[in-house]
C-alpha cells in the first residue's frame, strides 16, 4: 500500500459543503438492477444509512418505520453510471492544447468543478479521470475533504509520456527507465489511483526499456496502469508488456484480439468525440470546422475504423463505457451517444447490454464490484433516478430526476 499524499493527514474539523445521508424510499418505480438482464417492473428501494438496504417488488413492500418515502411512480431507477474515460480540466469546447498550456491552475480547478456538477446531473457517479496537467489530484483532494461536491474519482495524477510524446503538453515527460519509474513515483506521491502512459499517436512511443520500467514500477506500488493505445501495434505491445487496460482501441489482428482474451485485458472505448463532431448540429456550436465534420461523417460511414473492436467485442472482449469527455464537442454530460453508437455498431447487443457497460462491467474492471456497479441490497447507495426508460430508448439516460452518491442526494431536478 502506497503512503497517502499529504493531504490526508490534514485535520478536518468540519466540511465546507454538507450533504446528509438519506433515510429514504424509492417506491413504484421501475428498477434495473443490472444484476444480468433483471428488471423489476413496480418495485421499490430503501436507502439508509449510505447502502441499499431492501429493495424488492411493491408487492411485498412494507414501509420501514422511520423512512421518507418518495414516490417514483412513472420512473426507472439505475446503479449510479461509471465515466471510464474523462478529463474533467477540459471544457470539451476550447482547443486542448491551448487550455492545457494557457489555463491557469484555479480555472482548471473552476472547470473540474463545473464538470463533476455536470457530471453529477447526468447521472455519473464515478469519474475515471486520466489527466490534464495536475488538476485531477486537486479536484479528488476537494472532493474527500466536503470542500466541494462530486461524483467517486479514480485519478491518474499526470498521464506519463516519453519526452516530447503525444500530448505532452499535458502530461509528464520522462526519458529512460529510471526517469520513467521517477514519474510513477510523483503520481503515487500525490495520490493517483491508477497510472496512465501514451503508449502512441501515430507511431508507438517509448522505448522497450521505458515501458517496462513504467509498468513495473506501476504494479510495485500496487496500482493498475491503462494505456492509450490506438492501433494494432500498439494494443498488443503494451498488452504484452503488462498493461492492465487499454484506452480508445483501434485497429486489431485476430491474434492481438486473442492475447486480449487471454490476459483479460478490457478495453475503454471513446466514440463521442466522433460521433458529436459528425453531428452538425452539434459540432457547429463547438466551431468544428466544415472539412472536420465531413472528415467525421465519413469515418462513420466507411466502418473500417470500427472492425477491429466489432471484432473484439464479439470475441468476448471486456468493453466498458467511456467519452473521453472534455474533448471538442464532448461535454461531461454526453453520455446516450456514446452507449447508442455502441449498440448500432453491434459493440453491445441490446440497450440493457450497453447500460451494464457503464455500471457493473467498469465496477468489475475497476476492482469496486463489491461495492458498486449493481442495485443490490448491501452496495453503496449510488443510484440514479430517471423520468424515462433506457430500455426503451437510451436518451432516456438524459432525463436524470435524481442523483445519490453514497446514499447523499448530490442532485435533484428542480420542479
Amino acid at each position: 500500500m502506497a503512503e497517502p499524499p499529504a493531504w490526508h493527514y490534514q485535520k478536518i474539523i468540519k466540511p465546507m459543503v454538507e450533504h446528509v445521508t438519506v433515510n429514504a424510499v424509492l417506491t413504484n418505480a421501475r428498477l434495473l438492477t443490472c444484476v444480468g438482464d433483471e428488471e423489476i417492473e413496480q418495485g421499490y428501494l430503501w436507502i439508509a444509512n449510505g447502502k441499499i438496504t431492501a429493495i424488492g417488488s411493491m408487492a411485498d413492500y412494507q414501509a420501514p418505520e422511520g423512512a421518507r418515502e418518495i414516490d417514483c411512480s412513472g420512473k426507472t431507477l439505475i446503479p449510479g453510471m461509471m465515466n471510464s474515460h474523462a478529463h474533467l480540466a477540459w471544457d470539451g469546447v476550447h482547443d486542448l492544447a491551448r487550455q492545457s498550456m494557457d489555463d491557469a491552475p484555479e480555472i482548471s480547478a473552476y472547470k473540474s468543478a463545473g464538470n463533476m456538477l455536470k457530471s453529477l446531473q447526468a447521472g455519473i457517479t464515478l469519474v475515471r479521470d486520466l489527466g490534464m496537467n495536475r488538476s485531477n489530484f486537486f479536484a479528488k483532494q476537494a472532493v474527500a475533504q466536503g470542500i466541494f461536491p462530486g461524483p467517486r474519482l479514480l485519478i491518474c495524477g499526470e498521464a506519463i509520456i516519453q519526452t516530447g510524446g503525444h500530448t505532452y503538453w499535458c502530461c509528464r515527460e520522462a526519458s529512460g527507465a529510471d526517469e520513467m519509474r521517477r514519474a510513477v513515483r510523483e503520481q503515487v506521491r500525490g495520490g493517483a489511483d491508477l497510472i496512465k502512459i501514451m503508449a502512441s499517436h501515430d507511431r508507438v512511443e517509448f522505448t522497450d526499456a521505458e515501458l517496462e520500467a513504467v509498468i513495473d514500477e506501476t504494479h510495485r506500488t500496487g496500482l493498475p496502469i491503462t494505456a492509450h493505445a490506438t492501433f494494432n501495434e500498439v494494443i498488443k505491445r503494451v498488452v504484452e508488456f503488462g498493461v492492465d487496460c487499454v484506452e480508445h482501441g483501434g485497429s486489431m489482428t485476430d491474434d492481438t484480439i486473442q492475447l486480449l482474451l487471454d490476459r483479460q485485458v478490457p478495453i475503454v472505448t471513446t466514440f463521442a468525440p466522433l460521433v458529436q463532431q459528425a453531428n452538425p448540429d452539434v459540432a457547429r456550436k463547438f466551431n468544428i470546422p466544415e472539412w472536420k465534420i465531413e472528415e467525421r461523417q465519413k469515418a462513420l460511414q466507411s466502418g473500417t475504423r470500427f472492425a477491429g473492436l466489432q471484432k473484439a467485442a464479439q470475441a468476448g472482449v471486456t468493453i466498458a463505457f467511456g467519452t473521453d469527455a472534455g474533448s471538442p464537442a464532448v461535454g461531461h454530460e454526453v453520455v446516450a451517444p456514446e452507449l447508442a453508437f455502441m449498440v448500432q455498431l453491434g459493440i453491445k447487443r441490446d440497450n440493457y447490454d450497453a447500460l451494464r457497460c457503464a455500471t457493473i462491467v467498469p465496477a468489475r474492471i475497476h476492482k469496486l464490484d463489491h461495492l458498486l456497479g449493481t442495485l443490490e441490497v448491501g452496495k453503496a447507495a449510488d443510484v440514479v433516478v430517471l423520468s424515462q426508460n433506457p430500455l426503451e430508448n437510451l436518451y432516456a439516460l438524459e432525463t436524470v430526476q435524481m442523483t445519490f452518491v453514497g446514499g447523499k442526494m448530490l442532485y435533484q431536478l428542480a420542479n
